[in-house]
């Protein structure tokens, strides 16, 4: 789901990880091998067919599935992270209008909504990518240890600074930051102790979501999360990523609770948002031959970025499903959708009038139950500052 992406920078794994294949082809075994150790020493590998990834978002020119046989999951610092599914998340815990609950002396904060939906209305209405930014905050801090904030982290309680804003699908790309920060800022004046940065990020996606839908789309978004205290750059590599393959993507929403149809509803929010072309310009002969000229035409660099959607590109809408189906989709992780798991479920978001901006409403509604912290958890709180952890 995340757009605006930036390219994963290297780190360094466990080389004894190295690939025995074989004694055939002696010659072409030793370089693939040698590959094989560059991929590992670039950055961790979730594989899937021919492909070797930092969970989908390096890709290597490697055409031997001997390297990547299946059920092969990706090894951070020599351990294997296998993808297990989930029981469904429940969201206990949570309630709509939470913190307007006159009773409670620990949450009652009627404004606290009303405050993140003013600081995203300014924030997008000035620059509507920033719209597309906060969906993806959103996304990317409930795949990684639930719904806490930990990805707005710099500093943490064992005082790590290795944090998720480290990792290769976050570093230089998360957008939003400032939005979220304005509105804690407003928060604490009127509400001191009393609203988590997690429901300040779960609330600027649903405002995000309903200003750039044109009031299409309606979240009804539940309170009352609370901050973890802890955060990992290596965790990131459960992010999906623009290079996986169609079992990696159901493997990763699986992890967390979550069905294929709510992958694929998630993954329409690249209808929004811009990429850069060093994650799709493998992928021109791919392509509609048409779209893949006027791509070109406009990749002058890798750096270059280009709206992920052609026809609506600031409007959160269904036009990516028709993309997937007309051969225009740009990602790896876009166009495997119209595999034979999934194409029924994109022919019907493209053509059923508001079918999928009610499973998008659904979608996003159990992605913020993903992993949540009460305050009976240990390690939760309320965050006086959201990118560092209380005294």
């Amino acid at each position: 789901m995340p757009p605006d992406r930036t390219e994963p920078e290297q780190t360094t794994l466990d080389v004894h990880t190295a690939i025995y294949l074989g004694r055939e082809k002696k010659m072409a075994t030793k370089l693939a091998a040698l590959i094989v150790l560059a991929a590992f020493l670039g950055g961790p590998p979730a594989c899937e067919g021919d492909i070797i990834c930092f969970n989908g978002w390096l890709r290597l020119p490697i055409q031997d599935p001997r390297l990547c046989p299946p059920g092969s999951r990706s090894r951070i610092n020599g351990r294997t992270r296998a993808l297990v599914p989930v029981p469904r998340p429940s969201g206990l815990g949570l309630g709509l209008g939470y913190y307007n609950n006159r009773s409670s002396r620990t949450s009652y904060c009627p404004r606290a909504e009303g405050i993140v939906r003013d600081a995203v209305s300014k924030a997008v209405a000035a620059q509507p990518g920033i719209g597309a930014g906060l969906i993806r905050l959103f996304f990317h801090d409930c795949f990684v240890r639930g719904c806490d904030a930990s990805v707005l982290l710099t500093t943490t309680n064992s005082n790590n600074r290795d944090t998720e804003r480290e990792g290769n699908p976050n570093k230089n790309s998360l957008r939003g930051l400032e939005v979220i920060d304005a509105a804690k800022a407003k928060i604490e004046a009127a509400c001191p102790g009393r609203v988590s940065c997690a429901d300040i990020v779960a609330f600027a996606a649903r405002d995000a979501s309903s200003i750039l839908s044109n009031r299409r789309i309606n979240i009804r978004m539940s309170g009352g999360r609370y901050d973890g205290r802890e955060s990992f750059a290596n965790e990131t590599d459960q992010l999906p990523g623009p290079f996986s393959g169609a079992t990696v993507l159901l493997d990763n929403f699986k992890a967390k609770g979550l069905t294929s149809e709510e992958m694929v509803t998630l993954s329409g929010a690249h209808t929004i948002g811009r990429a850069r072309c060093a994650f799709f310009s493998s992928r021109f002969s791919e392509m509609d031959p048409a779209f893949a000229a006027k791509l070109k035409a406009q990749c002058n660099d890798d750096d270059t970025k280009v709206d992920q959607e052609h026809v609506t590109p600031e409007v959160l809408d269904k036009h990516y499903y028709q993309d997937v189906i007309d051969g225009k989709a740009l990602f790896t992780s876009d166009a495997v959708l119209n595999s034979a798991e999934t194409i029924k479920q994109v022919t019907e978001n493209a053509n059923k009038a508001g079918a999928w901006e009610r499973k998008f409403e659904r979608a996003m509604e159990n992605l913020g139950k993903i992993g949540i912290k009460t305050k009976a958890d240990k390690g939760a709180e309320i965050r006086k500052v959201c990118w560092k952890v209380n005294n």
